[in-house]
């Protein structure tokens, strides 16, 4: 049904601009496990017409966000400047990265802000503090939600009904041993987030890599966002990650809860 814009947030058809979106469909149909793609390829991925995508590709490529060699077009860094321009011009990026550096320096480990775009867990600022603990912990990295504790934590303030349906469309994959699948688990964990202020996740997403999370609020009480500290399995038992890291999440969750 459509609605005026006075009426809701769905706007009217005639308003969209169609050629735009699939144009951002096409550059979306490109990541890690298809970074070169056919025509043809790019064409199923969207749900375009074989001679629609080639247009589109054509175009990009004329753009410049896009490559063509053997058949196979590829994105070009070009297309790093959208993400740039929401780093560069969104208030929480610029606001996290100060408050980012000081936690991360006084506890000598990384620390990092995301944000959650659907079922992935989107990282918008971070500090590696000398230490590069994972290559997943820099801004514009996208990784699944269920199995990092920034995204686990996002997912535990959603309101019940989006949880419910996040875990019914859920498909958990096993990426280390530790990584949780079982979705009634999952719901658990989820719960206990939510109840005790933070998320603890170990080694679900890489092996090595332990995170405590606390949840960002603006000044209306809303969760915004979430932020972690992550430290190497090597250096930081489990059991001491809350005792090391939670006071020094918490002071900088005030601070950040002060400007959002």
């Amino acid at each position: 049904m459509q609605v005026s814009e006075d009426d809701g947030d769905t706007p009217l058809a005639r308003d969209l601009v169609g050629g735009l979106e699939k144009g951002l469909k096409v550059i979306e149909a490109f990541d890690q496990e298809r970074s070169r793609l056919s025509i043809a390829e790019v064409a199923q991925a969207t749900g375009l017409t074989r001679a629609a995508a080639r247009r589109y590709l054509i175009t990009l490529t004329h753009l410049g966000y896009m490559r063509h060699e053997n058949k196979l077009f590829s994105l070009t860094p070009a297309v790093l400047r959208l993400g740039q321009s929401y780093l560069h011009s969104a208030r929480l990026p610029r606001i996290a990265q100060p408050a980012l550096y000081r936690l991360a320096y006084s506890l000598g480990e990384a620390a990092s802000v995301g944000v959650l775009d659907h079922d992935q867990l989107v990282c918008v600022a971070a500090v590696s503090a000398g230490r590069l603990v994972s290559a997943t912990l820099q801004p514009g990295t996208r990784v699944p939600a269920y199995c990092t504790a920034n995204g686990r934590m996002l997912l535990a303030f959603l309101p019940q009904a989006d949880i419910e349906r996040f875990l019914a469309q859920a498909v958990p994959e096993q990426i280390t041993q530790h990584t949780i699948v079982d979705k009634e688990r999952l719901a658990l964990e989820i719960a206990r987030a939510r109840a005790q202020g933070y998320a603890l996740v170990d080694q679900e997403l890489e092996l090595g890599l332990r995170t405590i999370a606390v949840p960002l609020r603006n000044f209306r009480g809303e969760v915004v966002a979430s932020m972690n500290v992550s430290v190497h399995a090597g250096r930081l038992p489990a059991e001491q990650l809350v005792e090391h890291c939670l006071p020094a999440l918490i002071k900088t969750q005030v601070e950040l809860g002060a400007m959002l």
